[in-house]
């Protein structure tokens, strides 16, 4: 890649990385987001995967896959002690399965010596979750977390403008992501959907740890600062069912900036509306996830102003590294796998070959990231079990 104009271009590729899959097989969704978001960064090939936990299904998927026939497994455990033995072996493994797995599987790649790629919430526990970032930097393993909406192009311009004062001093933070498809109830909801309803498989919560972690991470990453306190009301407003589908909340993020956070998944007509909008004293920004290209700039007293993803005109560096394709040739949320996993690729090749990176040169989600996301969830359920109360979103480390 060429230098980018006013900040450092990312390292070309040694080789591309291997990656295994665990999870992801026949009737998944996100294992499949997740491969094609490898493959599209250019840094990765997919080479082995226990992509299911019945054997049949794992062994029908990984053919489909076209893995290799002994590099597809039937259990994640023999996955990584025998990926860890090859001369081969994957450089890293990406977790694609229900939440109530990711500890157990991070932890066994983990032992072995694999960097680690995880879906979110990161655990169902805070307990897990502190494990893992104990075990993280014991190891100093890379550990990722895919948050992939913070890898949009626009989101990193949205951030950089922040950090450069754009807005001037913070305000407030506003974020909201409205779903649908939970007015269906969960006995005719798919199985990819039921899980998500179920409490042991999930945790704690269904919207606030399913889209509610977006958000969390999303406002956190945009403006540079974590959350800190949240009062939460969670409700159940569609079909029956164990766990909250909608949840408000007031939060506040570091230096005493307050904000909201709004999360459903049965509000009709919407689909993935994720959007942010956060204000300073001199002006504002705004970025909807349906719209990526776009980020809406608005100064007091002045006309509105649109900024839209390419090369040039008011592009940072850090949305400029993300940029693949000129103005009008739209990207979208594939892209941002592909840069997240490109940004996965770089870490750890530079771990492995025991290179020092530039600082700041990356910005993905790491583990640590993953850990304060399930203390907001137990932190937002607390509050709205107790009526509302104003409850600590900090980590106790």
């Amino acid at each position: 890649m060429a230098e980018v104009s006013g900040g450092q271009a990312f390292p070309p590729a040694e080789r591309r990385l291997r990656l295994g899959i665990v999870g992801g097989g026949q009737g998944s969704f996100i294992g499949k987001v997740h491969a094609r978001g490898a493959r599209l960064s250019n840094r990765w090939d997919v080479v082995a995967g226990a992509l299911s936990s019945r054997p049949q299904v794992a062994q029908e998927s990984g053919r489909a896959w076209l893995l290799a026939e002994d590099r597809i497994y039937t259990d994640y455990r023999v996955m990584a002690e025998r990926e860890a033995g090859r001369p081969d072996g994957i450089d890293a493994v990406a977790i694609t399965t229900p939440n109530n797995s990711h500890h157990a599987i991070a932890c066994a790649f983990m032992e072995n010596g694999i960097d680690v790629i995880s879906d979110k919430p990161l655990t169902t526990t805070l307990a897990d979750a502190l494990d893992l970032v104990r075990r993280q930097r014991e190891t100093g393993l890379i550990f990722g977390v895919t948050y992939a909406y913070a890898a949009s192009a626009m989101v990193r311009q949205a951030r950089q403008m922040i950090r450069e004062g754009a807005l001037g001093t913070l305000r407030q933070v506003h974020v909201e992501y409205f779903q649908e498809w939970a007015l269906t109830p969960p006995s005719d909801a798919g199985a990819g959907a039921q899980w998500r309803l179920d409490p042991a498989i999930v945790g704690p919560t269904f919207t606030t740890g399913d889209i509610g972690t977006h958000c969390h991470h999303l406002s956190a990453f945009v403006c540079g600062r974590p959350v800190t306190a949240v009062r939460a009301e969670f409700h159940t407003l569609g079909p029956p069912k164990a766990l909250e589908d909608t949840a408000f909340m007031h939060v506040r993020y570091e230096g005493d900036v307050p904000g909201t956070i709004m999360v459903s998944q049965v509000a009709p007509g919407t689909h993935c509306g994720l959007r942010i909008r956060v204000f300073g004293d001199k002006a504002s920004l705004e970025w909807n996830q349906e719209e990526p290209e776009a980020l809406h700039l608005r100064r007091f007293g002045e006309p509105a102003r649109l900024l839209t993803r390419g090369e040039g005109a008011g592009i940072g560096a850090s949305a400029a590294r993300f940029v693949h394709m000129p103005r009008g040739h739209p990207e979208a949320l594939s892209d941002a796998w592909g840069n997240l996993y490109e940004e996965f690729a770089i870490a750890v090749e530079a771990r492995r070959l025991g290179r020092a990176l530039p600082a700041g040169l990356l910005e993905y989600p790491t583990v640590m990231d993953g850990a304060l996301g399930v203390k907001f969830i137990e932190a937002a359920l607390a509050s709205s079990r107790s009526g509302g109360q104003w409850t600590d979103c900090r980590l106790p480390i």
